[in-house]
């Protein structure tokens, strides 16, 4: 096997269909409030929407993070030891990715993602620009600990978690993923996590509610997913992409607004809609310095740095996984 075909640890049916994937849409398709968890929305076509997304004026976190990345390449040189694997959760940015890479000497790279066609291409790519380092590709749910490959197990790890992607979930789930991280790395690995910051609503509501609209089509596309993998019959027209600042969670919600009532069926069970109701798509939550070191202590990291681009508009975080203590 070569290290580019890398490792299949997704479970699947005998159609070929994601099994979490059908659990969770029908799972929250029959909450009072539909919805489904964000990481549905990356398919390989919803990945390269994201792609997209991020390339847009009105998007600012990848600018900022992409920033950082560029101006404190030293400051990583300095706070990383070399020969470490850098573990991404998450398939490689074709420029954050790079960026990080070039200014430390990891010994191996493990892209983690759940999106295999999308995470070789991206682990294709990289490779072409790092042709001496060690790429292993791993297909994976990272929401629960992830098996490393066995030439990567005795390195120390980097988590690599960069893009805020923290922030699509709820706290629970958002530290429920950073225990797994820790359980994946294992005691002693460090983490650089992106963590986007609160902000003017303006800025927030039109970073997810875009002018070309490429953002409302990378919400479509959970439906266009829903239909062909789940034999789903959801009228796409009769939903409308919405993004709502909810400031007492301090998020920014993404729904699809029913502008019917709508009765659809998806895995063979029916489900239905009124007008005005939504499916909860994602959440996008926004940090201080506060809320973003208790979450990572929450998970089991000890915040080491902490770093803002030129606007403030976007955080990156070092923290290490240190001892458990339960007192001071």
């Amino acid at each position: 096997m070569s290290t580019l075909e890398g490792l299949k640890l997704v479970q699947r049916d005998e159609g070929g269909v994601v099994t979490a994937f059908r659990e969770d849409v029908l799972r929250g398709l029959a909450q009072e409030q539909k919805a489904i968890p964000a990481r549905w929305l990356y398919d390989d076509a919803g990945s390269q929407l994201f792609e997209d997304i991020t390339q847009l004026p009105e998007y600012y976190p990848t600018r900022a993070e992409t920033e950082i990345l560029k101006g404190q390449s030293d400051s990583f040189a300095n706070m990383i030891a070399p020969g470490c694997a850098v573990v991404e959760f998450g398939s490689g940015s074709s420029v954050k990715t790079p960026l990080l890479l070039s200014a430390i000497d990891p010994a191996a790279y493990v892209p983690l993602d759940i999106s295999g066609d999308f995470l070789r291409a991206s682990a294709k790519e990289l490779a072409g620009k790092f042709p001496d380092l060690p790429i292993h590709p791993v297909e994976a749910d990272f929401m629960g600990q992830v098996q490393l490959p066995s030439d990567v197990a005795k390195l120390p790890k980097l988590g690599f978690f960069p893009g805020s992607t923290i922030g699509n979930m709820v706290a629970r789930t958002g530290v429920d993923l950073l225990r797994s991280m820790r359980e994946t790395l294992g005691e002693g690995a460090k983490l650089l996590i992106g963590m986007d910051l609160i902000k003017d609503t303006d800025v927030l509501e039109a970073a997810y509610d875009d002018a070309a609209g490429v953002t409302a089509q990378f919400n479509y596309n959970l439906i266009r997913r829903i239909n062909r993998e789940l034999e789903g019959n959801v009228d796409l027209g009769a939903l409308v992409h919405e993004a709502r600042w909810n400031d007492d969670y301090a998020r920014v919600e993404m729904h699809l607004v029913a502008r019917r009532d709508l009765d659809f069926t998806v895995a063979g069970t029916q489900f239905s809609l009124a007008k005005g109701e939504s499916i909860h798509t994602e959440n996008s939550h926004k940090f201080n310095r506060r809320t973003s070191a208790m979450m990572l202590l929450a998970g089991g990291w000890e915040p080491q740095a902490r770093w803002l681009d030129s606007k403030g508009l976007f955080s990156l975080i070092l923290a290490e996984a240190r001892p458990n203590r339960s007192a001071p």
